[in-house]
C-alpha cells in the first residue's frame, strides 16, 4: 500500500517578494504576468505561503509616480506581508554579491533584496527580474557566497515557477 503524505507535516515556504512582483500585480501592459502574479498572491492570502517584503520594496514603490504608488501600496496592504528591515548584516552580504560580480554595482538594490531574504532565513526569493536575479548564474553564485558566509542556500524563482495553479 502506498505511503500517504501528510499535508500537516509540510513546512509553509517563506517567500520574499521583490518590487517586480508587486508591480506586476497591477501592470496592465503584461496581462499574462499580471494573471500569474495575482494567482500567486491569492495563494499567499489563502495561507499556502508566508510572504515577506522589505523596506527597500516600499522605498522603491514610493519612488514610483503618485498614482502608481497608491495602487502598489494597495497590493501590499491587501496582502499584508511581514516586513523586513535593513540592517548592517544585509549591507555586508549585498556588498559580497557585488564584489563577487554576481550583481552589478549599479544594481545594488537587487543584491540587497537577495541579502535581506538570505539573512532572514527565507526559502525563496520571488522576482520577475530575469536580468539580474532569476537566472542560473545568479542562483548558483548566490548559493556559493551564502554557503561561504554561513547562510543557507536560497532559491530564486519567478512567480510562474512558484504558483501552484497555473
Amino acid at each position: 500500500m502506498p505511503a500517504r503524505y501528510n499535508k500537516t507535516v509540510m513546512k509553509t515556504l517563506k517567500l520574499y517578494l521583490d518590487t517586480s512582483v508587486i508591480s506586476a500585480a497591477v501592470d496592465e501592459r503584461e496581462p499574462e504576468k499580471r494573471t500569474i502574479t495575482r494567482r500567486l498572491l491569492a495563494e499567499i492570502k489563502r495561507g499556502e505561503y508566508e510572504s515577506f517584503i522589505s523596506e527597500l520594496v516600499t522605498a522603491e514603490i514610493d519612488r514610483a509616480g503618485q498614482k502608481d504608488a497608491i495602487r502598489l501600496r494597495a497590493v501590499i496592504n491587501d496582502l499584508n506581508p511581514e516586513r523586513l528591515f535593513m540592517i548592517d548584516e544585509a549591507k555586508v552580504l549585498a556588498d559580497k554579491y557585488v564584489k563577487a560580480k554576481i550583481i552589478p554595482a549599479r544594481y545594488i538594490n537587487d543584491a540587497v533584496h537577495i541579502a535581506l531574504a538570505s539573512i532572514n532565513d527565507l526559502d525563496v526569493i520571488v522576482s520577475w527580474n530575469f536580468k539580474h536575479m532569476v537566472k542560473v548564474k545568479t542562483k548558483l553564485e548566490v548559493r556559493g557566497v551564502n554557503t561561504l558566509m554561513g547562510y543557507k542556500e536560497i532559491e530564486i524563482y519567478s512567480p510562474l515557477e512558484v504558483v501552484k495553479n497555473v
